[in-house]
């Protein structure tokens, strides 16, 4: 069953602005001699929350084929997808919100996964309460440093005085924990699931914000959208029947995940479980993600303010014949 809020009339409350450039998609021979369309999409490697590329060459159309590009950070696909070097993207919200604070010629066409994150810690950290005095990892610039910051507050505790944050990427959060280098963190799958699987335990639920469990999101660039909707529609429909694949047959995405970058199964399996993949940009996602875009000016990540009307078009997954 794939899990979608139901599609509404976004476009037309937001009244979206496209913005003209020029369009960009590789093409090449065929080994018959004909032509070939080649589409570049960016996602960050072994994570499972942004495997969608991975499975949208099943559903591709005859002489269209997907070369993805594995990146170590969102900020790093965003800078791809806006300087041309790529065509499409899977990544976190933050980034494309940044980029468009700075103005750059981005466009969120999808949401793609929520969840991914966990709040976890040692059996020492029995709840929030015990949090005052320990260090916590995070990933700075990103949807978790967000929540924890949120959660954290949430519950009494002051995010620059009554604990440690620790600054680590996203791969090193689950052997920071295992080392004692921190005493508990709020990052990504797969990390969270290896934790657990080695004794943590979640010490609170990061979704219970205003931001919810928006996370990942599917984006491309303006010129694109502007100058080759046909293009970007064909995508988008891919896209989504990738998503409805891993909603309805989870056991393939975890093979898939598995093959693709040698994650332990166990863990992986239980990652997913933390995840739920999705393309809609319905109104509830759009105010989470509003108050995602709040919460980074507020807490320093921008300095400006996202123009989430011309970011954001909800047009091409609303039009979609895949769409639920």
């Amino acid at each position: 069953m794939n899990h979608q809020l139901p599609k509404t009339g976004v476009a037309a409350a937001l009244g979206l602005l496209l913005t003209a450039a020029l369009a960009g998609c590789g093409t090449s021979k065929g080994e018959d001699g004909g032509s070939s369309d080649t589409i570049t999409i960016g996602t960050l490697r072994s994570q499972p929350h942004l495997y969608q590329p991975y499975l949208m060459e099943r559903f591709a159309e005859e002489g269209v084929s997907y070369q993805i590009t594995t990146f170590d950070n969102s900020p790093d696909i965003k800078n791809a997808l806006s300087s041309g070097a790529i065509d499409f993207a899977v990544l976190g919200a933050p980034s494309m919100l940044a980029g468009s604070a700075a103005g750059e010629g981005i466009r969120i066409i999808g949401s793609a996964a929520n969840g991914g994150s966990g709040f976890v810690g040692g059996p020492e950290i029995a709840g929030p309460e015990d949090l005052p005095g320990t260090s916590i990892g995070y990933p700075a610039g990103s949807s978790q440093e967000i929540l924890l910051k949120l959660t954290l507050r949430a519950n009494g505790i002051d995010p620059d005085s009554d604990v440690e944050l620790v600054n680590l990427p996203y791969a090193d959060m689950a052997p920071a924990y295992e080392s004692g280098q921190v005493d508990a963190f709020l990052g990504a799958e797969t990390g969270v699931s290896i934790a657990l699987e080695a004794g943590a335990h979640e010490i609170v639920s990061p979704y219970d914000t205003p931001i919810g469990g928006v996370n990942i999101v599917f984006g491309t660039r303006a010129e694109l959208v502007e100058n080759d909707p046909e293009l970007v529609q064909s995508v988008t429909d891919v896209f989504i029947q990738a998503v409805g694949l891993m909603n309805e047959e989870p056991e393939t995405w975890v093979d898939g995940v598995v093959e693709t970058f040698g994650l332990d199964p166990e863990v992986t399996a239980r990652s997913v479980t933390n995840i739920t993949p999705r393309y809609a940009l319905d109104e509830d996602y759009l105010t989470q993600l509003a108050a995602q875009a709040e919460q980074m000016v507020a807490f320093d990540q921008i300095s400006g303010e996202p123009d989430l009307e011309t970011l954001v078009d909800p047009t091409f997954v609303e039009a979609s014949a895949f769409a639920e």
